[in-house]
């Protein structure tokens, strides 16, 4: 298709092999832009894609595809970059990179995935592309190095998802250079994310066999789809030539068997279990379960009690649970979903309980924490909500948006108006909205209901805020 030809000028996505013969990419990739400049840019790029309904916000996936892509990038030639990897909500096979080393994830694609090691395989290529600086090649290339430019396909790519119509008449708007040319370059940039990307992958301890038997799966798949090849296969052109020259590297590297992590088959199983009805998933799982047709039992125990709970079906899930954790170790996931249940049960002190419990054991896991504060929140605990998380906030998880908006919950139930948006406002920040963060600053100093030390702090945060969002505005 003719729109993947600009797609990926921005979406320098996943095909794949060892770092033999790179090019020394220093120089040229700076000529381009300034990694501040990929990073502002990157930061545009998701402010937009936190805002559209498909982007998937679960916690546990999230931090599960943070922890496998993080050790990925530790393996990398370039392990000082910072990375972001999240979902997208879309049942695609597909995979991108943005400037700024933000890397999204289409959840058809986990699913579709038949072990972790494809799924770093994935990674490992998108990572590729991050550290060997293509985007800011590409725009040495075709001497584009303006960031309005790059934020009109970066309207193309988002376009792309839901309207490949709209998309190919935006990018006809952002086109640079001959269709060709970018062609070709694109193939480069796909070779060198091959070789790079497999000795990530290997280094990191995976199975490199599983980048080639991924790359096939999708090849013959394509063919069934005729003109309608999966995604991946649209963003990434894919040909014979490159999946002989991976199995030609894989073959010269030692064997390596890999077992999948209990995490991956889990939230796979969650993924199944929210992305289709409830009534679906449950006779999926059943099925499964019934023939024997799994490669975790576990995983169709868990992706059952979650698709049972979502149908209400509470006592049956209960079961399932029980029988999850007789045959698995203690896990943060099965304790989250187990406390999640009495949540739905409306057993708000028993889900309490639970939470608490298992955060002892687990003390960083995102989603207990969500769980805890918001029960607490639920349960009209509103002192003991704002202690706890503040204390989080306090700690390991300044940065995180989710908790902010539910502190903000907590001061408004309160009657605390001024310091609920003075909570929002620092949610925004750290999604990258300067400018909503900083009507909801000015909104918080119209309460006046703190006292004198507290409108001091926002009316300081105010000022830091405005200067950041302008830094040309006098202070």
């Amino acid at each position: 298709m003719r729109i993947s030809l600009f797609l990926i000028l921005l979406l320098l996505s996943f095909p794949f092999a060892t770092a033999d013969d790179l090019p020394n990419l220093g120089d040229v990739s700076q000529s381009a832009m300034s990694p501040l400049e990929e990073s502002k840019l990157g930061e545009q790029i998701m402010l937009d894609i936190h805002q559209d309904p498909t982007f998937f916000d679960d916690p546990e996936v999230t931090e599960y595809l943070n922890s496998l892509g993080y050790r990925l990038v530790s393996a990398s030639p370039d392990n000082t970059l910072d990375f972001h990897f999240f979902t997208i909500r879309d049942n695609t096979l597909n995979a991108f990179a943005l400037p700024g080393g933000y890397i999204g994830v289409h959840t058809g694609l986990i699913v579709a995935a038949q072990s972790e090691s494809e799924l770093a395989s994935v990674l490992a290529h998108e990572i590729g592309h991050v550290v060997q600086h293509h985007l800011a090649r590409m725009l040495a290339r075709q001497q584009q190095n303006t960031l309005p430019t790059m934020a009109a396909l970066a309207v193309a790519v988002l376009a792309a998802r839901s309207n490949p119509q709209v998309s190919q008449a935006a990018m006809a708007t952002a086109q640079a250079a001959s269709v060709q040319t970018q062609l070709d370059f694109t193939r480069e940039h796909e070779r060198e994310a091959d070789r790079v990307g497999l000795l990530i992958l290997s280094k990191a301890g995976f199975d490199t066999r599983a980048m080639p038997a991924f790359f096939e799966r999708l090849q013959r798949a394509s063919r069934l789809y005729e003109n309608n090849a999966p995604a991946y296969l649209r963003t990434h052109p894919l040909t014979s030539e490159r999946i002989a020259d991976i199995e030609n590297r894989v073959a010269e590297m030692p064997y390596k068997q890999v077992r999948d992590s209990l995490d991956f088959q889990l939230l796979r199983a969650k993924l199944r279990a929210l992305l289709s009805s409830p009534a679906q998933a449950v006779k999926e799982f059943e099925s499964n379960l019934q023939d024997k047709r799994y490669a975790s039992e576990a995983a169709q125990h868990y992706g059952l009690a979650l698709a049972l709970m979502r149908a209400k079906s509470f006592d049956r899930a209960e079961t399932e649970i029980a029988a999850l954790r007789k045959i698995t170790p203690p896990n943060a996931i099965v304790d989250t979903l187990s406390a999640d249940l009495k949540m739905a049960q409306g057993k708000t002190d028993a889900a309490i309980a639970q939470y608490r419990s298992s955060l002892r054991l687990y003390p960083n896991h995102r989603a207990l924490v969500y769980g805890l504060g918001n029960a607490l929140l639920q349960a009209g605990r509103l002192a003991d909500a704002e202690k706890f998380v503040h204390s989080r906030i306090s700690g390991n998880f300044s940065q995180d948006y989710r908790l902010y908006e539910l502190q903000a919950k907590i001061y408004a139930a309160e009657d605390k108006p001024m310091l609920s948006h003075q909570s929002q406002a620092e949610a925004y920040v750290r999604l990258g909205n300067l400018t909503a963060a900083i009507e909801q600053l000015q909104i918080a100093l119209k309460y006046g209901s703190g006292d004198f030390y507290q409108q001091s702090i926002v009316e300081a945060r105010l000022k830091e805020l405005r200067r950041t969002n302008d830094p040309k505005r006098k202070p």
